[in-house]
């Protein structure tokens, strides 16, 4: 099922909501420290190897709303190492950040920053990724179980729409280090589980990729398509870098194209691979909405704020909930590629460079 872009009530009252005084709102004792220090925003992104889009969209976009707000921000790149993840903290509380958001890359290290932070005063939001067990003061995201449920139904769509009987499906799962890819999944088993049950799927490897590595990912499918001795007819890949991963693994058995693949974070490449028709959807989740939702608790937290979200999140691990704002995602396949162009998300020219110009005007992106 095809959703549309949803207009959260959440993020309508960070923008335009009133402020009140910030209490113990399982964080530190202030909002963001004193009102009369100068706000600073420290950022975390996790690495720039798993998805473009926390160098290509996240930073671009917090650094936007920042900017256009007047406060002082410090964002940096972790480079998926937990030593440098927390030397960056450090760093970041020592040169008077008044709150810190991270994407963590693991909650063991996720949690230990946030305490750091937490013991200096500093705010602190987990953005994107829920740090278990952790103490920050707001989660944002999007409905991650929503995300593989459409991961689900897509590979369940694409298969019919190819007449598949009987599929042999192959999973490619995120990080196991990543509460996400935990959520991921638990949406496409919903859909997809049954079908195993009932025997009309049957799944033939299920792979967590440490750290959503690409190269390890072509790899893993490598030896998946291998141990079922080609026989894999569906491909549920968690994001749009671990599908292109499994599609050179398919090119090079000529089996690009036959096989549905799908993805997440509609990456240029991603896009271009749904418009080649080698793979069969992604999932479009506008970062931008969640940029300036969490850019708009983090400018309240560092003015020694709170703003109401409406929402909470269970953390399982710590039994707190987390006053959160989730976004919904989108389903994108060939015939609404454009959706993502006209959000602003990718443009047209970055797309349809070379052989992809015919593909565009083909899909509707004339």
């Amino acid at each position: 099922m095809r959703k549309g872009f949803l207009t959260f009530a959440a993020v309508g009252l960070l923008a335009t909501g009133s402020m009140a005084a910030c209490g113990d709102d399982g964080g530190s004792d202030k909002a963001g420290g004193s009102t009369d220090k100068k706000p600073k925003i420290g950022v975390i992104l996790p690495d720039s190897k798993s998805s473009a889009r926390w160098e290509g969209a996240d930073r671009k976009y917090l650094k936007a709303a920042f900017d256009a707000a007047g406060v002082e921000s410090d964002i940096q790149n972790a480079q998926n190492d937990k030593n440098a993840f927390q030397t960056i903290a450090d760093q970041m509380i020592t040169n008077g950040v008044n709150v810190l958001m991270i994407v963590n890359l693991d909650s063991g290290t996720g949690k230990a920053v946030l305490e750091k932070a937490k013991s200096q005063g500093v705010a602190t939001i987990d953005y994107d990724r829920l740090t278990l067990g952790g103490s920050a003061q707001y989660y944002v995201s999007f409905d991650n179980e929503a995300v593989g449920k459409l991961q689900g139904e897509g590979l369940a769509k694409c298969l019919t729409d190819k007449g598949v009987k009987n599929p042999s499906i192959a999973y490619l799962n995120g990080s196991p280090t990543d509460n996400n890819a935990t959520l991921f999944k638990n949406g496409y088993d919903s859909v997809l589980k049954p079908k195993f049950d009932s025997k009309e799927y049957t799944k033939v490897a299920d792979d967590s990729v440490p750290d959503w590595d690409n190269a390890q990912a072509a790899t893993i499918f490598e030896q998946q398509l291998t141990k079922a001795r080609g026989k894999i007819d569906g491909v549920l890949a968690a994001n749009d870098g671990l599908g292109n991963a499994a599609i050179s693994v398919l090119k090079k058995n000529k089996l690009n194209g036959k096989v549905p693949v799908t993805g997440q974070d509609a990456t240029k490449e991603g896009l271009q691979n749904i418009l080649l028709g080698d793979q069969c959807m992604t999932v479009y989740k506008a970062v931008k909405k969640e940029a300036d939702a969490a850019a708009g608790l983090a400018i309240a937290l560092a003015k020694g704020e709170k703003k109401e979200t409406g929402q909470t999140v269970k953390d399982p691990e710590g039994g707190r909930d987390v006053p959160s704002v989730l976004l919904e995602p989108k389903a994108i396949y060939k015939d609404n590629v454009k959706d993502v162009v006209d959000d602003g998300y990718v443009t047209k020219e970055e797309l349809c460079t070379g052989n992809f110009a015919k593909l565009c005007a083909d899909a509707g992106l004339s």
